[in-house]
């Protein structure tokens, strides 16, 4: 299972409004890809098209997440935060399958 708190749900339906994308319809998809300075980087984008057979499907306070899966078997038990702070703004991974994070946390390796 991929989490995010309520404070990443109420970021990304922010967002969605921003977008004027509908609620009922919209995705957000998880995932990783090859690069980034550990090996792996994380990909978040919203998406309007519907789950393919492979992906998982969770949903957290009305708000659906979507994640391939291969990119699973990187990310289950995943949390993802919002952080905005002075230090910084954006989203926060938290991977227990992680050995290693690069310094802006938004690369990974296993």
């Amino acid at each position: 299972m991929i989490t995010i708190t309520p404070k990443a749900v109420s970021e990304v339906k922010k967002i969605m409004d921003e977008q004027k994308l509908a609620f009922d319809n919209t995705l957000l998809r998880i995932g990783v890809q090859g690069g980034g300075c550990s090996g792996f980087s994380y990909m978040m984008g919203l998406d309007q098209t519907a789950p393919g057979q492979e992906d998982k499907v969770f949903e957290s306070d009305g708000l659906k997440v979507v994640c391939d899966g291969k990119s699973f078997l990187y990310l289950s038990g995943m949390s993802i935060d919002f952080n905005d702070s002075i230090n910084g703004r954006g989203f926060v991974f938290n991977n227990p399958n992680a050995q290693r994070s690069c310094g802006c946390g938004t690369s990974f390796s296993v």
